[in-house]
């Protein structure tokens, strides 16, 4: 079934968003929503997520999952938000390796032993293979490891939505330097992705519109196969990890991965309040 797709993008942090249903259907899915957030005041804003459910609103659409691709280091997700203040019934889900990237983060960040490690944040913890629906719509897990540990693929319907495993041909891949991330883990998460139709449409999280191009969101696998610049058909396991071990080591870290990941951790919730009243982010000094 080819799925309905409404893509957002947050320039700020280069990131898409999408709302996914089947056609003439109102059970939707949001994926990786993003919260707005100001790293010089430390505001956050719901801007961004306002105009995803002003769409919903709009379609009377019923929003039954909300779908982390990973916890992600350069934005803060509006996942909690969205489930807390308007769809509380809604599943927050995400890979079942974000137990990892919680017990690799829970000492960076000092947040002791009372603070979970078994992915009880979210609602449901997919594993590879695991199989849900949107409405009429079919979905599928296809777990891509490499780029963070917790990195998942949907496929929906005849739809990918790649996280940062993938970005648009010209963009290449993720960076494979954070905790928990691997090259080669990353290219065998690729070609596993590069088995499925030629046509199957794929839906990046991120664009950065290379060479001055319009951002874009949307292509085939049958293209990437074809003309991506880190990963094609034809280029080897052992050069793509020459390649992105290489180009990791020049990447400065995303600006937002401190405040990003230990609010992600917590599937997009903020820390508790501090007797004060107040919300503190920690920032590890000579640690990262």
């Amino acid at each position: 079934m080819r799925a309905e797709i409404a893509p957002f993008f947050h320039a700020d942090s280069n990131t898409w968003s999408y709302v996914v249903r089947a056609p003439g259907g109102n059970a939707a899915a949001v994926i990786d929503p993003v919260l707005d957030f100001d790293a010089k005041s430390a505001r956050t804003s719901t801007a961004s997520a306002q105009r995803i459910i002003d769409f919903v609103r709009e379609r009377g659409l019923d929003v039954r999952w909300l779908l982390e691709t990973h916890a992600h280091a350069d934005h803060l997700s509006a996942a909690h938000w969205l489930k807390t203040n308007h769809w509380p019934d809604a599943t927050l889900a995400i890979g079942s390796g974000i137990r990892e990237v919680q017990k690799t983060f829970r000492p960076i960040f000092n947040l002791g032993e009372h603070f979970p490690v078994d992915g009880s944040q979210f609602d449901r913890l997919f594993d590879d293979g695991d199989a849900f629906a949107i409405g009429g719509l079919e979905a599928r897990v296809i777990a891509v490891p490499g780029h963070t540990s917790d990195s998942n693929a949907y496929l929906v319907g005849d739809a990918l939505f790649t996280g940062d495993s993938l970005f648009m041909p010209d963009g290449g891949s993720a960076r494979c330097d954070f905790p928990g991330g691997d090259a080669a883990t990353l290219y065998r998460s690729i070609r596993r992705l590069f088995e499925l139709p030629d046509a199957t449409r794929v839906f990046v999280c991120h664009d950065y519109g290379p060479g001055g191009r319009e951002v874009a969101c949307e292509t085939t696998i049958g293209e990437q196969k074809r003309a991506n610049i880190h990963v094609r058909d034809g280029i080897s396991e052992a050069e793509f990890v020459a390649m992105r071990e290489a180009r990791d080591a020049t990447l400065a870290m995303p600006a937002l991965i401190l405040p990003a990941v230990q609010v992600n951790i917590r599937a997009g919730a903020l820390p508790d309040a501090e007797d004060n009243g107040v919300r503190y982010l920690k920032l590890p000094v000579d640690r990262i």
